[in-house]
């Protein structure tokens, strides 16, 4: 499994805990016990448990950056995929900014919609700017 893999995955079972209010550890089970995770079981555990863990710092970041939208109004993929990549570019420092970003981007054209990329594309290049 890849990275890009593992991070599909992470936003998966984050968009199946927010949307299917799953409990966030058995949902993380189910998630790490499909096949070909190994590899990367210990990167998805930290991108889902570090963005629920830092979901709040996450929006406060993000929040005042978002003109004349809220976090509510975005799309759920969306808000998941700006959480997990504020988390990785403040708290995994293993993963370079650049690649959290483009990492995010990738994500937004693929699950979410057309515009995603660009938005996800705006909003993170702030948040690296601004910090």
């Amino acid at each position: 499994m890849t990275r890009r893999h593992a991070r599909e995955l992470a936003l998966q079972t984050l968009f199946s805990i927010e949307i299917g209010r799953h409990d966030p550890h058995a949902a993380l089970d189910e998630a790490l016990a499909r096949p070909g995770v190994r590899d990367e079981r210990g990167f998805v555990r930290d991108l889902v448990l570090g963005t629920l863990d830092h979901a709040s710092e996450s929006d406060q970041i993000v929040a005042p950056l978002l003109q004349d939208w809220t976090l509510e109004r975005i799309p759920t993929v969306d808000r998941l995929i700006l959480r997990m990549a504020v988390y990785e570019m403040q708290h995994a420092p293993q993963t370079p900014r650049v690649v959290a970003i483009n990492e995010a981007i990738e994500l937004a054209k693929k699950f979410s919609t057309e515009d995603s990329g660009r938005f996800v594309n705006g909003v993170l290049a702030s948040v690296a700017a601004a910090s």
